[in-house]
């Protein structure tokens, strides 16, 4: 098939909220405010995991890692579509769009498996917790976080060098607030069957399979609980995981609905996106960094004496 109007892009108009500027104004704050607590709840984190030998652990290192990626993965998209509601031309250059695409890939692979090295280690930790210390050494877990970060860097590499390679038309609107990798490759004046497999592949094997080992080591989990006879000691035994259960479901939820939901009104060219996809992009690239800390702090003991700890030290030292 022959395309028409084939041109060279350089930037991308991102419609986001256009036409409502009382909306966006609401949301600059809304989303200003959300990315201070995701900024103050994630460096906390971060900094009790350093400052505190206590939590010096595989978890807490995994945890750390974690909340690191949260803030990178905000700060890739978030300032964007600040300056973007305030702006009158919401444009961004191809250039910063292709950046801003390979970074959220990547940091959105990272976690994925992130989350599945945290599962094994949930499951090492209460099903195996006399070689624990052997399984999960140092030489293991740092390996183990790192590869995280390795495979979202591959993975985000080779989808984004394809998609930038693609030819593109005039079209240069995205019905979106930031540049999405399904939305610019909407854009391309090609057929785009093979990237759309490259995709499918890399979402087997870089969100599903992570998927399938947190399924597994939370079946067998809940299996070894089930055979405590205490209440009690259920109760303590799933409260060291609980935090860790209830970010994979936010996280997994959010992002299989947005990914994974039937698109047969959709057209490959059409601008038309549904509202409550927006409404899950924001919540899954905003909320969900913002809620982790809050989750792990409330959840966990060790976090909140740690946070206390910390804020006696700095009382201490300002006297």
């Amino acid at each position: 098939m022959e395309w028409e109007n084939q041109t060279i892009l350089v930037e991308v108009f991102l419609k986001g909220l256009s036409g409502y500027p009382r909306l966006e104004l609401l949301f600059y704050v809304l989303i200003s405010v959300m990315y201070v607590v995701i900024l103050l709840g994630n460096g906390t984190l971060i900094l009790i995991s350093i400052l505190d030998s206590h939590l010096h652990t595989p978890m807490y290192f995994f945890l750390g890692n974690l909340s690191f990626l949260d803030i990178c993965y905000t700060t890739t998209s978030i300032p964007t579509i600040l300056v973007i509601f305030l702006s009158e031309r919401k444009t961004i250059s191809f250039s910063g769009c292709a950046m801003q695409m390979f970074l959220g890939l990547a940091m959105g692979t990272t976690e994925c498996v992130l989350l599945g090295m945290m599962a094994f280690d949930r499951y090492v930790a209460i099903c195996n917790p006399l070689r624990y210390s052997v399984i999960m050494s140092k030489a293991s877990y740092v390996p183990m976080a790192a590869g995280s970060w390795i495979i979202g860097v591959v993975n985000s590499a080779v989808q984004t060098v394809c998609v930038v390679q693609l030819p593109f038309c005039r079209n240069n609107v995205i019905n979106h607030f930031s540049c999405e990798i399904l939305a610019v490759m909407k854009l391309a004046c090609a057929d785009i069957s093979g990237n759309e497999f490259i995709m499918l592949v890399a979402t087997t094997l870089f969100i599903l399979t992570p998927l399938l080992l947190i399924i597994i080591s939370y079946t067998l989990i809940i299996v070894s609980i089930l055979k405590i006879r205490t209440s009690e000691g259920r109760s303590k035994v799933f409260s060291t995981c609980s935090a860790h259960l209830t970010v994979v479901i936010i996280f997994y939820g959010t992002i299989l609905f947005m990914y994974m939901k039937p698109k047969a009104k959709e057209t490959l060219n059409s601008d038309d996106l549904d509202a409550t996809d927006k409404l899950i992009s924001v919540f899954y690239a905003i909320i969900t960094p913002m809620l982790n800390p809050l989750i792990y702090s409330l959840r966990n003991k060790d976090v909140k004496d740690a946070v206390k700890h910390l804020l006696r030290r700095k009382q201490f030292f300002y006297k």
